[in-house]
């Protein structure tokens, strides 16, 4: 190694080692898997799809403990709504916040809302409550998608998730009509919705991105079955839905 004389040599020799420390530390993997905690053993379910743009019913008050009600929100789908508007889906003013939709995280794990029905539970039990849905068929097996339950699905008899996914479907009620100006059956057919990934252009730009996400992330899969877990709530749900539950 060359003797140092000076301060310039010095801080070159110093500005090398450095370069060389960072090129041996393992760069941050922004795509880390998440670190779950669960609260509940695996069940098996099923699952469908949905948008229908209404006021989740777990926007009202006092449908369980929890700090708040789930969000919802005007028109625009952005600016928050008083909670005791009444819903889009019944001639009132208050909808489906937009950031309700779901969104990848890597290509194994994503993130959403959905309403459920989980026998021997009621609303309060599940309202604003996590759960991690791990699929067990169609083309997203082992895939996991990470829910906040916003609203009471329809009862099966089963356990039942229905996933909200921006041209979904509209379903029993149409809240898209008044709030986007979508046709009167949504988007696609009543129920399942849209068939294509183009398709997701006739919704507003808003939603297309959850919209995608289903022939993305969800290679467009058919109501896949799944176990589920309930989980401690992720802030990467509860910040859009305001909602957290005072048991976890």
């Amino acid at each position: 190694m060359p003797i140092i004389h000076d301060g310039v040599a010095l801080r070159r020799v110093t500005i090398a080692m450095t370069a060389l420390v960072f090129l041996l530390i393992p760069a941050a993997d922004a795509s880390a898997q998440p670190t779950l905690t669960y609260l509940s053993a695996a069940a098996p379910g099923k699952t469908v799809r949905a948008w229908d743009c209404c006021k989740a019913s777990g926007s009202w008050t006092g449908k369980a403990a929890v700090n708040a009600p789930v969000k919802s929100c005007d028109k625009s789908g952005v600016t928050v709504i008083n909670a005791s508007t009444q819903s889009g889906c019944n001639g009132g003013s208050s909808y489906a916040c937009n950031n309700n939709q779901p969104w990848a995280l890597n290509p194994t794990f994503s993130y959403g809302f959905a309403r459920a029905d989980l026998p021997g539970k009621t609303e309060s039990d599940t309202s604003c409550a996590c759960y991690a849905l791990q699929f067990t068929s169609t083309t997203v097996k082992g895939k996991t998608h990470v829910v906040q339950v916003v609203g009471q699905g329809p009862g099966t008899g089963s356990n039942f998730f229905e996933l909200l996914i921006p041209g979904g479907g509209v379903g029993l009620f149409n809240g898209c009509t008044p709030q986007w100006g979508a046709p009167s059956s949504g988007w696609g057919a009543q129920y399942g919705g849209i068939s294509t990934k183009a398709q997701c252009a006739q919704l507003p730009t808003q939603l297309q991105p959850g919209c995608n996400w289903r022939f993305d992330w969800f290679q467009n899969a058919d109501n896949p079955e799944m176990t589920f877990r309930r989980v401690k709530c992720p802030t990467a749900l509860t910040d859009k839905s305001g909602c957290i539950r005072k048991d976890g």
